[in-house]
């Protein structure tokens, strides 16, 4: 069991938690954020309910991976993580309210009951067990028994959601929350030359680089997006969304390119709500080591572990939403 203050104890928490579930993004144009989603990456709206709307990817089996919601700015209305068992669910409610981390019980269209909890950022997640299983229709199922759905035949479909990143203040209190609320392993991380600052964190439950990138906030304010990934696993398929897009008058930020941190396949593109969202070709490298170590980084090998090749603007460090004043990155000049 875990002890009353979170931290584990003879259980490894390491298995509660067993994966993103799905984001809920804000936007203040939530037609054209969903039009980029269906139109751009092919995934399919399972539901609308009020002022949202419910997407999945054609390889996502549960109802949605992505929530969009009208708001008056871009944002991250919460992230949702599910538990790998109800009682798995039940011990890491406990260590959220010893930590005085919880927030309490919701339910939400497309899954059951899931308990809200507040990172030391402040950005709101979810955790839960139940989900609902999208019932795809007889003539979209695919004739592959291991594909819930099949190709759709538009845009450059994506196959499912891989990774969010949001901004820290302090990434360090969220690393540790992380690790010792939720089991999370950090994977890589980057500290400032003298190692007194960490800059930045990846972790993952999963044999997965990461499922949550933490980064430090530009303007040091808390509760901010920085992207969510949906994944191709197919390097080519990042180039043909970049030309996709530029010639539709998506600004492309970034990309393609290679990152040494992660080593994923990228693609950035500034969808019309105003959210970064990027786009992996490959899924990096898979941790299969239970014995693995993390990886420190120091701020002056960041040439390396920014870019293997392709270009990171400059905006990619200083953009994250809500936005707070900063504007929106320019189309990249180096596609």
């Amino acid at each position: 069991m875990a002890s009353t203050n979170g931290a584990p104890s003879s259980y490894d928490t390491h298995f509660d938690v067993a994966q993103l579930a799905h984001v809920e993004l804000l936007s203040p144009d939530p037609a054209a954020t969903e039009a980029f989603f269906t139109r751009f990456l092919g995934m399919q709206v399972s539901a609308r309910e009020g002022q949202s709307s419910y997407l999945r990817a054609y390889e996502e089996s549960y109802h949605h991976s992505l929530k969009i919601t009208e708001a008056p700015e871009p944002g991250v209305g919460h992230v949702a993580w599910r538990a790998s068992s109800p009682e798995g669910l039940a011990r890491r409610v406990d260590a959220l309210e010893a930590a005085g981390a919880g927030l309490g019980w919701v339910t939400d269209h497309g899954h059951g009951d899931a308990y809200r909890f507040a990172l030391p950022s402040e950005q709101t997640m979810e955790l839960l067990w139940d989900v609902d299983y999208f019932d795809v229709p007889a003539d979209e199922r695919s004739g592959l028994l291991n594909r819930p759905q099949r190709r759709p035949a538009q845009g450059v479909p994506v196959r499912r959601i891989d990774h969010v990143a949001i901004t820290a203040p302090d990434v360090s209190a969220d690393r540790v929350f992380f690790e010792r609320e939720l089991g999370f392993k950090t994977r890589e991380y980057i500290v400032s030359d003298d190692e007194a600052v960490t800059i930045g964190s990846w972790m993952s439950v999963s044999q997965l680089v990461h499922e949550i990138a933490i980064v430090a906030d530009p303007l040091a304010l808390p509760g901010r997006f920085h992207h969510v990934c949906y994944w191709y696993g197919i390097p080519q398929h990042c180039a043909d969304a970049a030309e996709l897009m530029r010639e539709h008058g998506i600004t492309i930020e970034c990309g393609p390119g290679k990152h040494g941190l992660a080593q994923g396949i990228y693609l950035y593109a500034i969808e019309p709500g105003g959210h970064r969202v990027e786009l992996y070709g490959d899924c990096g490298y898979l941790i299969q080591d239970p014995a693995w170590q993390p990886l420190k980084w120091k701020a002056s090998q960041l040439d390396w572990g920014k870019t293997v090749y392709g270009t990171v603007t400059d905006s990619f460090f200083a953009y994250a939403t809500p936005p707070s004043g900063t504007p929106l990155p320019v189309a990249s000049t180096s596609l």
